[in-house]
């Protein structure tokens, strides 16, 4: 049986990390001190969305706020703007409340220890472990995506996800070497993406492939076992375009917790699992109005459903207040409108 001793697997995947690791511009170079500012707010922007697409937001967000003290001084609404397209709100909402918090209680220093990051606000043990390790050095280990895979590979787990993270996980712990804990991690990370991938892995090009169980099956892909998908459920919503005179259109804010939490949104109905007949969606108006249906149906994908939106809409006299505001089409870029609520938008204006 190969030899999964901890040199075993770190010194050829060091060696070959020193040779291939990607240039990303949250990573410290060779030699240069990591900023755990820069690395906190990549592994923030990371979750569950890819290197391509974070790329361009963090570059924003380090030249509008380059330290963390900019971030918590800065306000929720233009925190919320800047996170447009990324999703998950939650995280930015979070990621403002972590920056006040570290900025006011904590002086502008960072935690070094997973223990300490774990209690601040959206920093859950895979972040605390990243930030530990990569900008600390600290032997923690992180485990994403790319470093289930590989290790679900490199010892053929054969339970099936999501019941495998926890032996994934100590697994991966057992690997990690006491020095150099954070370019392990990110060893692993840049294997995963770039050589161990999910479809196609360039086994010949791997530095583990002699110690891995999965390269010796020939079925590489097999790993990790994945459950069957279960059908993504459809909600239903109707949705209020309520314009003044002027061409102001109502605009209200969600609720800071829950799904999209902070951002603004044309006034609806709750989202759910039954249509909306004609009429029914009427209690929940925000104005009382002849409201007239818009041609045509709005349809956007969560990660967990499928949303279709109806639009009605009317001219209207009414007050904003509240949670509420008016504000013009020529506007909407200003505002922290989610995806789905400019899909809305665009099909009131493909329809005007």
């Amino acid at each position: 049986m190969p030899n999964r001793s901890v040199r075993s697997i770190s010194k050829p995947l060091l060696a070959w990390y020193d040779r291939e690791r990607r240039d990303l511009p949250w990573r410290a170079k060779p030699g240069e001190t990591p900023d755990p500012y820069r690395v906190w707010l990549s592994e923030i922007m990371l979750q569950q969305t890819t290197v391509a697409t974070v790329g361009p937001y963090y570059g924003y967000f380090l030249a509008r706020w380059p330290t963390v003290g900019d971030l918590a001084a800065a306000g929720f609404d233009d925190v919320l703007h800047a996170w447009q397209g990324l999703g998950y709100y939650s995280r930015a909402r979070n990621l403002h409340r972590c920056a006040r918090e570290i900025a006011d209680r904590l002086g502008g220093a960072f935690p070094d220890t997973e223990a300490a990051l774990r209690k601040l606000p959206g920093i859950g043990p895979y972040t605390a472990a990243a930030v530990a390790a990569i900008a600390f050095g600290r032997k923690a280990t992180p485990v994403d995506g790319n470093i289930e895979r590989v290790m679900a590979r490199l010892h053929a787990v054969d339970q099936p996800l999501p019941g495998a993270k926890k032996a994934i996980k100590a697994l991966a712990e057992a690997l990690t070497p006491d020095d150099r804990a954070g370019d392990f991690a990110q060893a692993l990370m840049d294997l995963g993406a770039t050589v161990c991938k999910p479809r196609g892995p360039a086994c010949g090009a791997c530095p583990l492939a002699q110690v891995c169980r999965a390269a010796a099956e020939g079925a590489p892909e097999r790993y990790p076992v994945r459950p069957p998908k279960k059908a993504r459920p459809t909600r239903h919503g109707v949705v209020f375009w309520a314009e003044r005179g002027d061409g102001a259109v109502l605009l209200r804010r969600r609720p800071e917790d829950g799904l999209l939490g902070g951002m603004m949104e044309f006034p609806s109905t709750e989202w759910r699992e039954q249509p909306w007949p004609e009429g029914a969606w009427a209690d929940a108006a925000p104005l009382r109005a002849d409201w007239a249906p818009v041609a045509g149906t709005v349809v956007h994908t969560f990660t967990h459903f499928r949303l279709e939106l109806d639009i009605v809409r009317a001219r209207v006299d009414g007050p904003g207040g509240g949670n509420q505001t008016w504000c013009r089409p020529d506007a909407f870029a200003r505002q922290a409108l989610p995806t789905v609520m400019k899909k809305v938008a665009a099909a009131v204006a493909g329809r005007s």
